[in-house]
């Protein structure tokens, strides 16, 4: 059931985050995923917590700018600017 659930907050998180970056018509839904799931990693290395001990409004928050982050960091390395 956790498996489920991280797929379906990454897909969303990760969907948030390519709007706010606006790299959504580069991404699929597999990407957008990817990028969440990737994103909610980071922001629980950064902020502590995660979405396995609970699915609430912060760790959806911190996973939603966690995946901004990652996104940041693709922009920067691609093109040289973080968009």
């Amino acid at each position: 059931m956790g498996i489920i659930i991280w797929l379906i907050v990454g897909g969303i998180c990760g969907w948030l985050a390519s709007l706010i970056m606006r790299t959504d018509a580069q991404q699929g839904v597999l990407l957008n995923i990817v990028v969440g799931i990737i994103g909610a990693v980071i922001a629980g290395l950064i902020f502590g917590g995660s979405i396995n001990q609970a699915l609430t409004v912060e760790t959806f928050l911190y996973s939603l700018i966690g995946a901004v982050i990652l996104l940041a960091i693709v922009n920067l390395i691609r093109r040289g600017s973080v968009r």
